[in-house]
């Protein structure tokens, strides 16, 4: 019981998180632009993510004539409830219990997140849907490798496969100063994952609409839409414990720096957006197959040499 009291608050405060972040983005990126931003609904646009969350769950459900409709209905929640259960990995202190094989639970939850995206392409039966699902199932397959690739790092200098012994390795150093081209690229790798801006060709507007959830209104979206936000945070939350993990002191034991560290992570994803126009779509490929993959090959293998020496 008080387990699943403890999973339930986490959920509730995942989604307290997501609304807000989506309010920190449009106030960022409209700064970018030199506007305001939100800011009509009460006082400083504060509750405006709670009016939009109302505005699309009370909105009428509408699917599309020749969906597949039992398909197009599952594929939100799925996205949904895989995106949720990254974040029982969450390393906390307080934690009343967690995975000591997390990392293998993460890859493989996060490599399912293709079918969501897939299902929710094709049961749309529309082309400009199943087209934005194959861009984004090619390129979440493909950066897949290098974000294992880079996840073999702590694996082999901890010898462990649980993300709170990555957390309490760090206590003497972190490891985005040993592995500092690593942590480049898994932060890439992460944009690309998460399919966000300059990366966003799942949903590219100038050549596909809306891309893979363009059918998709009310409830639907929203459930698409807080599974994207919450898969940007849970991967903010693994770059910090991956490379920045170690607290110190007061800060080590109440996990605040951690919730600091993973805000400022977060933050490059709004940072990005606003920064860089989209890429294009073979360069996108090619920069995890020619670049990112020999980079952290190599620099795997010297460690290993490193580790064997030593």
């Amino acid at each position: 019981m008080l387990i699943t009291s403890s999973c339930l608050f986490t959920y509730i405060c995942i989604l307290l998180a997501v609304a807000f972040y989506t309010l920190l983005e449009r106030k960022g990126l409209s700064y970018i632009q030199k506007r305001k931003g939100p800011n009509k609904v009460g006082l400083a646009g504060l509750p405006q993510p709670l009016s939009d969350a109302a505005k699309l769950l009370t909105k009428e459900i509408v699917s599309p004539t020749m969906a597949n409709l039992s398909v197009f209905m599952v594929a939100p929640v799925f996205s949904f409830l895989l995106a949720l259960l990254l974040w029982q990995l969450y390393p906390s202190t307080y934690a009343l219990g967690y995975m000591k094989c997390g990392v293998l639970f993460f890859l493989c939850v996060s490599a399912m997140n293709v079918y969501g995206t897939l299902l929710a392409g094709w049961s749309s039966n529309s082309k400009y849907a199943l087209l934005g699902s194959l861009r984004a199932i090619a390129q979440t397959i493909s950066y897949e490798v290098s974000m294992a690739l880079i996840l073999l790092f702590p694996i082999f200098l901890l010898s462990s496969f649980d993300f709170m012994s990555f957390k309490e390795g760090q206590e003497a150093v972190w490891f985005v100063f040993l592995f500092t081209p690593v942590a480049c690229v898994w932060v890439v790798t992460c944009v690309a994952e998460t399919n966000r801006a300059p990366f966003d060709f799942a949903e590219g507007e100038s050549e596909i609409v809306s891309g893979f959830n363009i059918e998709y209104g009310s409830t639907g979206f929203a459930l698409i839409f807080l599974a994207e936000y919450a898969n940007i945070l849970v991967m903010s939350l693994f770059s910090v414990v991956l490379f920045v993990g170690g607290g110190f002191l007061l800060f080590s034991c109440l996990d605040f720096l951690m919730v600091l560290e993973l805000l400022a992570v977060s933050l490059i994803f709004i940072w990005a957006r606003g920064s860089f126009p989209r890429f294009r779509y073979d360069l996108l490929m090619g920069l995890t197959w020619k670049t990112f993959l020999p980079i952290a090959l190599s620099i795997l293998v010297l460690l290993l040499v490193i580790l064997y020496l030593c």
